[in-house]
């Protein structure tokens, strides 16, 4: 038996790897897709790291 020979095991085997590479792939374009809509749209980006903000202490009095 000739070792270059593909078994119809591999056939299979490397479709389901594209198609896992292909949903990967999609996957990403979606992340940073909606990342740089996140940041075109000018919106808050600040998020809760542990220190004081004014800006966000100035919008909390103005909503309350």
């Amino acid at each position: 038996m000739a070792l270059a020979r593909d078994h119809e095991l591999h056939r299979r085997r490397a479709g389901r790897n594209i198609g896992v590479g292909v949903t990967l792939v999609a996957f990403i374009v979606l992340v940073f897709g909606l990342t740089i809509a996140k940041v075109q749209s000018g919106g808050s980006i600040e998020a809760f790291d542990h220190t004081f903000r004014p800006g966000l202490a100035e919008r909390a009095e103005q909503a309350q």
